[in-house]
């Protein structure tokens, strides 16, 4: 338990930015998650739009890091290119 002011400040502060932290990925796994479940090309590329634009937000927050993010958005790019191509 926090005895100092400031220990009690930087508690909230933190428990503030865990459930900022925790809505941000739940947003990020659920886009990955529809790009990885769609079941044809078309459904897939419109679901990476969406989750491109998700995973640049969350870089952009700081909540993921970028290079954890290009990576993320790399492999549903090639996911998604399998997918057209066969």
């Amino acid at each position: 338990m926090a005895h100092h002011k400031s220990a009690e400040k930087r508690n909230r502060q933190s428990i503030k930015r865990n459930l900022y932290n925790r809505a941000n990925k739940k947003l990020v796994k659920e886009a990955v998650k529809a790009v990885r479940s769609a079941q044809t090309a078309d459904v897939a590329k419109e679901a990476l739009t969406k989750a491109m634009s998700i995973l640049d937000k969350v870089a952009a927050r700081g909540v993921l890091h970028k290079n954890t993010v290009a990576n993320r958005k790399s492999s549903l790019a090639r996911f998604v290119n399998r997918l057209t191509a066969a």
